[in-house]
């Protein structure tokens, strides 16, 4: 099973569990994603909070399956960022704690889930980044949008356009990472954080993230990144980014 879910003291967890392909986000696990999130909604109030993390020690996800991108025309790579924007909303607006405990690389995709859980707990060894331009795209499933609300635009722009991955303690510092802790504890720190927040009122405690979720609810952003996704996937140099990454080699964007 390419995503394991499992409920554990009132905690549900969802495992990202590709560790050979480092946790790489495909269709399926979509798929998957979309009946853990529904799973956790019929659960009500009776949850403590929700964990979401990845199989093994090298990776929390380490970006989109890129084998699936090449094949994808302008209207297909739009729908496919709209998609993933969608159930990363849906997973951002569970109204009980959504923490991302990052055991490793959170790149491209994986660090636009990261960044659509609540509360992110990241081992030291952890390194979070937007790499998406080395392959002639951009963040495609919310990252333009939450990694410039958390970061703000200077250090956003920054991280996007240079592809620069950063450390835990970098991320902390910026304020997209909440805790860091030592490497291997990230699920018993990420408890922790749960259990201390389970012990205030459940009520409070889902009124305040639908409130602090508003402010960003009238944002288009999100509408327009899918749309720059769909046109970005089908050029020349798109097509020469994901192809030098799948043959291993550096990509070749400008003839000097």
């Amino acid at each position: 099973m390419e995503l394991e879910s499992k409920i554990e003291n009132g905690i549900y967890f969802i495992i990202i569990n590709r560790e050979s392909s480092l946790n790489a986000l495909n269709n399926n696990i979509f798929i998957l994603l979309e009946k853990a999130i529904h799973d956790i909604k019929s659960h009500g109030n009776a949850l403590k909070g929700v964990i979401i993390t990845g199989a093994g020690n090298k990776a929390f996800v380490a970006g989109a399956d890129i084998t699936e991108f090449l094949q994808l025309d302008q209207s297909q790579s739009e729908m496919l960022s709209i998609r993933g924007q969608n159930v990363f909303n849906s997973l951002e607006k569970l109204e009980i704690p959504v923490v991302a405990a990052v055991n490793g690389f959170a790149l491209g995709g994986g660090c636009e889930l990261a960044m659509a859980c609540h509360l992110r707990v990241a081992g030291e060894n952890a390194k979070f980044g937007q790499p998406e331009v080395n392959l002639g795209l951009i963040p495609g499933y919310g990252g333009t949008q939450r990694l410039t609300r958390y970061i703000g635009k200077t250090k956003a722009l920054e991280l996007i356009l240079t592809c620069d991955m950063i450390s835990a303690q970098q991320a902390m510092d910026l304020g997209l990472v909440n805790v860091v802790c030592e490497s291997g504890k990230e699920i018993e720190t990420t408890i922790a954080l749960i259990e201390k927040i389970a012990k205030k009122g459940p009520y409070a405690i889902s009124q305040s993230i639908k409130a602090v979720n508003a402010y960003y609810s009238k944002n288009d952003g999100m509408e327009y990144e899918a749309r720059l996704f769909g046109e970005t996937m089908v050029t020349d140099e798109a097509r020469e980014g994901i192809s030098a990454f799948l043959e291993k080699r550096k990509a070749v964007f400008r003839q000097n």
